[in-house]
């Protein structure tokens, strides 16, 4: 069982070795690459991350503010004082 997960892993690492060298020696294909990766990086991991940041919110327990009630308290506080 072992031996085979080894030989597995084996196969699938020289794969892996063999795409890379396709994708980097072939200028389309390292260009899709990187634009792929700028994309990912850009778009998808900020998104990913916000989520994140969200959900870590939620399990905190506290509720999150909305713009319109931050805004209120900010207009109040304000009226308050120049008042």
């Amino acid at each position: 069982m072992d031996n085979n997960r080894t030989t597995a892993n084996l196969l699938l690492a020289s794969a892996g070795v063999a795409a890379a060298y396709v994708i980097l020696t072939t200028p389309p294909l390292r260009r899709l690459t990187f634009r792929l990766a700028r994309f990912w990086l850009g778009v998808a991991m900020p998104t990913y991350l916000a989520g994140q940041l969200r959900q870590a919110w939620l399990d905190s327990g506290e509720r999150p503010r909305t713009a319109r009630r931050v805004i209120a308290t900010n207009s109040a506080s304000i009226n308050h004082r120049s008042a």
